[in-house]
């Protein structure tokens, strides 16, 4: 007999639910292959549900007092602080990525759930001067509404406890659309949620496609704001269906990332940074660095050395301790990722290593890519322009360091970017002029932390910012408030 897999289902008003209509959808290792589970396979009826329930609960939380709010993510917190192990092999068999860094996906949850604690009680708003005498001045913030996060499958957890946390601090209520292929891991932070006290509906789970849960979250008419993040294409679908209600909407979209290595640079420390961040995650990260812009004297130098350093990485399951790349999220991504190769090729680039699926022994049922590196590649290429969202680098040559930025400022996405330098001159002329939300100095394109602004310029997203400060900004608006306590009607502009 078949042995039975695990079903699992939407959370919907403080309750575990089927979807409506009762269909799943299997989730599988991409390593292996094998079901992990079944999920529900949601509908607009789904999306009716949860965001009714959201908007039932909206007046008893933004009434809660946000100190109160934070009591509740301190407790968020402490309990993924216990689970962070159990939820991180979770992970690593949903989505793929090697173990240290599932469990450093758990942890970017906990650090954002303490750090979200705090601000229950730093919801700073203004008090200014009043032009006009016994009058009183003041700006409050003001949560949205019902939030729509939407979330990718790169940042299983991660990502959702960005968005739902800094949306529930600011007392929102918030219906959740994680990932088709990454369900579990946003299952199991809401599963903390409901563990830690948050009251029904304040937090709901909707399983499906974007085309069956996501777009009709956008498009509902009681959803006040959206957070997205995914691709350009599907952004830009996400952004112009919002607008036809005015609706306020974030968008994170992805990045080209570049490491700038000058020829004064370190080179370990930079080979370092350039395997981390292009290789870590299996390059399924919109911070991964896909281009290498070398300056001239070095470039030959740090190729041979790069080479060596890929050869050694060792593909295999997430789980396994000795595995440095483990498989991308499924067979439709690996096949987009080998498309390149002959895009590469065509334009003239060659393939210094790599450039295969990885079907040997045990890496045959999984979805699993050979680390590449595409040499004499130049700027203006398709690999150097497009995200292939893979274990696939570029490396580009430069004269100068003017030129380096030129060609990193030169694409569509401004996420992240790097230079390696001993030259104090050199790093802050890349930071004033790398065009691109962050930048690291001496460290790869990865590695954001929770309690500064996350996104970038350009074609990365449309100019909000998650996490640190930021995001408060994007879930609240500003209420001015008067106080007049004169005893006579005074006119602004008029009076004073």
């Amino acid at each position: 007999m078949a042995e039975a897999q695990p079903h699992y289902q939407n959370y919907i008003g403080g309750a575990w639910v089927d979807a409506a209509d009762g269909r799943t959808s299997e989730n599988r290792d991409p390593a292996t292959g094998k079901v992990i589970g079944l999920f529900p396979h949601s509908g607009p009826a789904d999306v009716d549900r949860a965001v009714a329930a959201a908007r039932a609960a909206l007046d008893g939380w933004r009434l809660t007092p946000a100190p109160k709010r934070g009591e509740i993510l301190y407790r968020v917190g402490h309990l993924l602080t216990e689970r962070k192990e159990a939820i991180a092999r979770l992970m690593t068999r949903e989505m793929g990525k090697v173990l240290v860094e599932a469990r450093g996906d758990v942890q970017e949850g906990i650090d954002m759930a303490y750090y979200m604690a705090g601000e229950g009680r730093r919801l700073f708003g203004a008090v200014v001067p009043s032009e006009l005498r016994d009058k009183a001045a003041l700006g409050v913030r003001e949560p949205l509404g019902v939030i729509a996060c939407i979330t990718p499958w790169n940042f299983p957890l991660a990502i959702p406890s960005w968005k739902t946390m800094a949306a529930l601090i600011a007392g929102n209520t918030v219906v959740l659309k994680p990932a088709t292929a990454t369900p579990l891991s946003a299952l199991k932070l809401v599963e903390v949620f409901a563990d830690a006290g948050l009251p029904p509906g304040v937090l709901n789970l909707v399983c499906g496609t974007g085309s069956d849960v996501g777009m009709p979250l956008v498009q509902h008419p009681d959803v006040a704001g959206i957070s997205f993040t995914g691709s350009n294409d599907v952004g830009r679908q996400v952004n112009v269906a919002a607008a036809q209600d005015l609706k306020r909407v974030t968008l994170e979209l992805g990045g080209k990332n570049a490491i700038i290595v000058m020829d004064d640079a370190d080179l370990e420390l930079a080979l370092d940074g350039i395997l981390w961040s292009a290789f870590g995650t299996t390059g399924q990260r919109c911070t991964a660095c896909s281009r290498l812009i070398v300056q001239r004297g070095i470039r030959a130098t740090l190729e041979e050395r790069l080479l060596a350093r890929v050869a050694q990485l060792r593909l295999g399951h997430g789980l396994d301790p000795d595995t440095d790349v483990g498989p991308l999220i499924n067979q439709a991504q690996r096949e987009r990722v080998h498309g390149y190769m002959a895009v590469a090729q065509a334009d003239g680039a060659t393939i210094a290593c790599g450039g295969a699926a990885a079907t040997a022994g045990a890496l045959a049922q999984g979805s699993f890519y050979q680390p590449t590196v595409l040499t004499g590649v130049r700027p203006t290429m398709r690999v150097a322009q497009e995200e292939i969202f893979g274990p696939v680098l570029s490396v580009i040559e430069v004269a100068t360091l003017e030129e380096a930025i030129a060609v990193n400022n030169g694409t569509r996405y401004g996420l992240s970017s790097a230079i390696f330098t001993r030259d104090i001159n050199a790093a802050q002329t890349a930071m004033r002029d790398l065009d691109t939300g962050i930048v690291y100095v001496n460290a790869g394109t990865i590695g954001a932390e929770i309690q500064l602004p996350f996104g970038g310029t350009r074609g990365t997203g449309n100019g909000h910012r998650e996490a640190g400060m930021g995001a408060l900004e994007f879930f609240t608006e500003w209420k001015a408030i008067y106080i007049d306590y004169s005893g006579r009607l005074q006119r602004a502009q008029i009076d004073c």
